[in-house]
């Protein structure tokens, strides 16, 4: 019987919580990252300077704090358009769905994950969050639509104990 009451509460709690496996990366990652950049841009290798800025991209978008989330996709947008080959678009354009998703902002993951399947159609990685994102996107619905009905239902109730009182 606790089983079935604790997975319950674990479905429950994946439902509003979102429930996906993308992993989450540390503050003590970022501060590495940042370290490697600072070590690599004093080098002048610029190869090695890409890497690590890619690198501190993925930690960034893979954060639990919003701000670091928002840095990540800044620094990936601004990276793009200096994007030639198609490999390293595609990845951009993941990591930027991943800091889309993180954000809240599905619709934009969405349709960020579209451009990386234009380029890789059968890259499981994409197919995976896109698939996580509209399931997200559904149960956003569905919460949304709960949230309305309860609102018309109280509002309905309000009006009829109204009515009722009043005669």
């Amino acid at each position: 019987m606790d089983v079935k009451i604790n997975q319950f509460f674990e479905s429950v709690t994946n439902f509003f919580g979102g429930g996906d496996n993308i992993p989450w990366s540390t503050p003590d990652v970022i501060l590495g990252c940042e370290k490697e950049i600072a070590e690599a841009t004093k080098d002048g290798s610029e190869d090695r300077t890409n890497e690590s800025i890619m690198r501190l991209s993925w930690a960034l978008v893979h954060s639990r704090q919003p701000e670091d989330v928002q840095r990540g996709i800044a620094m990936l947008e601004a990276s793009l358009t200096n994007t030639n080959s198609p490999l390293q678009k595609r990845e951009k354009l993941y990591l930027l769905a991943v800091g889309y998703y993180r954000s809240g902002d599905y619709a934009r993951s969405r349709q960020l994950l579209d451009q990386c399947l234009e380029i890789a159609p059968d890259w499981r990685q994409a197919l995976s969050l896109k698939k996580t994102v509209e399931e997200r996107i559904t149960k956003d619905g569905v919460i949304g639509i709960g949230i309305t009905a309860t609102a018309v239902g109280l509002i309905a109730g309000g009006i009829a104990a109204a009515l009722v009182r009043k005669n």
